[in-house]
């Protein structure tokens, strides 16, 4: 199989605010994210020969997409991959890119959430292998299925409460410090240690800080070949790698499974290195955009991407490794935490921050040296996740 590496470059993105938009439609958060990828790229909607459309519920063909932007006779797949569908939406538009069939596509992520109706994420009917599993499944929410891996995760390296806590906490301040100084995100405040110390339990060890919020929210990109990009833009994005894996459903049931570690973002991020010719991405890497749907859940990808040893990540999240002026700077934009979670929207929006942060564009968050950034997304359930890793550069 052949790496996609330096074989796609994207020449623009665009991004809505995020949040509890009630004066937004779905056409509204497309129009908005795609006419600033567009205006971004200098090139108008004639120009796109296919496009992709990431979303979980938002929106059952491709012309959701293909309406509020007049896209007439134009190819427009529908993706959807749980939390993984907005970098997965990407990685289908990269490989028709990489592979000659079209020049110049776009790729819209969008979720409209929050006029559901209900709390959470609309409901969804489960699959055959869900329903065979549903009896041997401890836990049914998201959060009190992210508690197990917390729970066995402390246990397991000797990690009493207290610190384990801490820890957990200190990722929401630094998240959410990140996200004060980021406009479109959803929520732009700081929180204190104590606050999130001290917020009400979800399902302990997880209190109402541990956990993302549902938000509405759209992004894009525009992509083509690097001899093509070269025409619209010297500061262009390259694609470095990309990896994607998926759970079997059936791993629960494995005497292997430990709660300690999720293995398909250990596969997807093996593949994305590989397309990279990345071997010591704590080093090489300078930034990372990671899915805290969950405290716990960045803790534990810290270790699954390499970023971390196996049960020493809090070490470094207490000596502010992952901070913007620590080591390998994690949610530089503020993360789910802040942004809460469009579920198709959310890995273009990781994108949309890597690909500013390579420019030198990403405000009074823009770290200092960005020649390589990541982006993770994770979705599903225990054993049967979607995990996605994108790698991104400039061009050398």
């Amino acid at each position: 199989m052949k790496s996609i590496k330096d074989r796609v470059a994207i020449i623009g993105m665009g991004c809505t605010k995020f949040g509890e938009l009630w004066d937004w439609s779905l056409d509204d958060l497309i129009v908005e994210a795609c006419y600033e990828a567009l205006q971004d790229a200098g090139i108008e909607t004639s120009e796109i020969q296919a496009a992709w459309l990431g979303t979980f519920t938002s929106g059952r063909r491709g012309a959701t997409l293909a309406g509020p932007l007049k896209l007439m006779g134009v190819p427009v797949s529908r993706v959807e991959n749980a939390c993984a569908t907005g970098t997965d939406a990407f990685r289908n538009a990269a490989y028709a890119v990489a592979a000659g069939t079209y020049d110049i596509v776009l790729v819209c992520g969008v979720e409209k959430l929050k006029d559901y109706g209900f709390s959470g994420l609309p409901a969804v009917a489960p699959s055959y292998a869900e329903l065979a599993l549903s009896q041997t499944k401890t836990a049914t929410s998201m959060a009190a299925q992210f508690a197990l891996l917390a729970n066995r995760y402390f246990h397991h390296y000797g990690i009493g409460y207290a610190e384990a806590k801490t820890a957990l906490a200190k990722i929401a301040v630094k998240n959410h410090h990140n996200g004060a100084l980021n406009p479109k995100a959803h929520f732009k405040a700081d929180v204190s240690l104590e606050q999130v110390m001290n917020a009400p339990m979800i399902a302990r060890p997880l209190g109402l800080f541990d956990c993302c919020a549902v938000s509405d929210g759209g992004a894009a990109a525009i992509i083509t070949r690097p001899e093509i990009a070269r025409k619209y833009r010297k500061d262009y994005v390259l694609v470095k790698g990309i990896g994607l894996a998926n759970g079997d459903e059936y791993a629960q049931l494995t005497p292997n499974f430990d709660w300690t570690h999720w293995e398909e973002n250990v596969i997807a991020a093996k593949i994305a290195y590989e397309d990279a010719g990345i071997t010591n991405p704590r080093e090489e890497l300078d930034m990372a955009i990671v899915h805290d749907c969950f405290t716990i859940n960045e803790l534990v990808t810290y270790e699954d991407l390499g970023f971390s040893p196996r049960g020493k990540a809090i070490d470094d999240v207490s000596s502010g490794f992952f901070e913007l002026d620590g080591g390998l700077p994690v949610n530089t934009d503020g993360g789910l935490k802040s942004f809460g979670h469009p579920i198709g929207a959310t890995g273009i929006r990781m994108i949309y921050e890597v690909y500013k942060q390579l420019q030198g564009k990403a405000g009074p968050r823009q770290l200092s040296k960005v020649k390589l950034g990541l982006t993770h997304n994770i979705g599903g359930t225990p054993g049967s996740f979607t995990s996605a890793v994108a790698i991104f550069g400039r061009d050398k």
